[in-house]
């Protein structure tokens, strides 16, 4: 129930920091705010990914490749990433609660030599229900970071190499 749309702009490119959202409009469905799930680092467009749960939700959901949207901003604040070079990172996300820090994760990660160690914690409720699945893989390949994956009790798989229980447990373990 969780899809990341990739988004080409037209005309002028977004100038968008990790952390900010744009207003997405799916025409006839209305308009919602969603986090830019993607680093300005990257080329291309950006990135939003959505989660199944209303009207303007189920209608990007049953849009097809190539469709049009409407996107306004980049609005909001932004993650003080520059004022935290030299530092240790830690990233703390849950189920689609990853997709505001994925951006920041990307761009830390895009300039790995401007931080310390990085971690990344990330929790769901089920091994299925963990976003952004292949990406963590090449997130835990990159110098000095360790990416922690845990699932409530019973979320696991066969074959489940993360841990076992709720973030804040994990978190305090990790110390």
């Amino acid at each position: 129930d969780i899809r990341t749309f990739a988004l080409e702009i037209e005309g002028e490119p977004l100038k968008h920091l990790p952390g900010q959202f744009v207003e997405l409009s799916a025409f006839g469905a209305g308009e919602a705010p969603f986090c830019i799930a993607s680093s300005p680092t990257r080329e291309g467009g950006i990135e939003c990914s959505v989660k199944r749960m209303g009207s303007v939700t189920q209608a990007l959901h049953r849009l097809l490749p190539g469709a049009t949207v409407g996107v306004r901003g980049p609005f909001g604040n932004h993650f003080p990433l520059e004022a935290m070079e030299g530092a240790d990172l830690l990233f703390v996300g849950g189920g689609i609660g990853l997709a505001p820090l994925r951006p920041a994760i990307q761009f830390c990660l895009d300039r790995r030599e401007k931080y310390g160690a990085i971690e990344i914690l990330c929790g769901a409720r089920t091994a299925a229900d963990l976003v952004y699945q292949r990406e963590m893989e090449e997130w835990a390949k990159a110098p000095r970071t360790n990416v922690v994956l845990t699932v409530d009790p019973g979320g696991e798989k066969p074959g489940w190499a993360g841990k076992i229980g709720l973030v804040p447990r994990v978190l305090e373990e990790m110390k």
